[in-house]
């Protein structure tokens, strides 16, 4: 057994042959370039940006991150596998408006507000993750295109959102359920926190299990991993299901921090936002190579990136063309590590 997967999986995981030894700066970049750039972010704002080190900017910055890199981290699993997932904003917006519609009673009363909350989030949540494994099931049972496959819902999503609320904005104060975009567990935001565990379970799935190393494997070359006995399809939609289970959650955080739900606005544009961290955390966008950790450094770097320029008197429009270049550095750095 070991035999017909090893190779395919070291390959997977980012093992290659030696690299040429007139060329080996790539292939350290490759690796290392996130994190010495964030550093240098670090350093930079240490020198330039007032009250950077304070507590205030590290809780701002950590809760503007705290969506992207939950969303960001289905993407790296979906990536892995050679797809994409355009849906993710959609979704987000769909668990968005369907959450506020039961815990206020517009679907049916529930007089307890801990049972209307919890059925709220679980119901959310699963329906993103039922609509995230419909774009697997599209992928794997009919082989479409990834990219066309999610713009199915992409495009469809955020009207069904749109639909479930007649359009309106859904305002709302519910503590309980604000708890997880608002609320604190030992001075720590709770969003942090939920942020934290997605990350660790994530990373230590993809290096430590064999569903992490099929993902991997699947990426790497889906023919050879069939061939190995791979359950292709099924990983697929697995993959899928996760990244729509992780835009529900997001979407949630959203509308707690906000106190209310547009359908118009939750999620617009995250899909770019995670597939531009995933970039420039080193994953591969061919697939068979994913690093968890390097998406969190890739959306923490793009965030103190903008932080940085904003502080500093930047426009916003200017942050946009500098995350641009990033994620154009990071995919010609992948380029020349793979030639070398």
């Amino acid at each position: 057994m070991k035999s017909a997967f090893w190779p395919q999986w070291r390959m997977a995981a980012g093992s290659r042959p030696s690299q040429k030894p007139d060329r080996p700066i790539y292939a350290f970049l490759d690796r290392y370039a996130t994190l010495i750039v964030l550093v240098l972010l670090i350093l930079l704002n240490i020198a330039i940006t007032p009250n950077f080190l304070s507590v205030q900017t590290l809780n701002v910055n950590l809760t503007q991150v705290c969506t992207i890199v939950i969303v960001a981290v289905g993407m790296t699993l979906v990536i892995a596998t050679g797809g994409i997932d355009l849906s993710v904003g959609s979704l987000m917006a769909i668990a968005g408006a369907l959450a506020p519609m039961i815990f206020m009673g517009k679907i049916f009363g529930i007089e307890h507000v801990g049972l209307a909350v919890g059925l709220a989030i679980i119901l959310s949540v699963a329906v993103a993750g039922a609509l995230g494994a419909f774009n697997g099931w599209l992928v794997a049972t009919f082989h479409i295109q990834p990219i066309v496959a999610t713009l199915v819902l992409f495009i469809a999503g955020r009207g069904i959102a749109q639909v479930m609320t007649n359009g309106n904005l859904q305002v709302f104060s519910v503590p309980e359920f604000q708890f997880i975009g608002l609320g604190r567990i030992l001075g720590l935001p709770f969003q942090v926190i939920i942020m934290a565990v997605v990350v660790v379970w994530a990373a230590w799935m993809l290096r430590r299990t064999v569903f992490g190393r099929q993902i991997l494997a699947i990426g790497g070359n889906e023919k050879a991993a069939e061939l190995a006995g791979v359950p292709v399809g099924r990983v697929k939609i697995a993959v899928y299901a996760i990244s729509g289970l992780l835009a529900g959650i997001a979407g949630l955080i959203v509308i707690a921090i906000n106190s209310a739900s547009d359908a118009n606005l939750v999620g617009l544009g995250m899909e770019l936002d995670a597939i531009a961290a995933v970039a420039v955390g080193g994953t591969l966008l061919s697939g068979g190579r994913a690093s968890i950790w390097g998406t969190l450094l890739g959306a923490l770097t793009i965030q103190i990136v903008r932080y940085t320029l904003l502080a500093n008197g930047v426009p916003d429009a200017a942050a946009m063309v500098v995350k641009a270049a990033i994620i154009i550095a990071a995919v010609w750095i992948q380029r020349k590590a793979r030639a070398s």
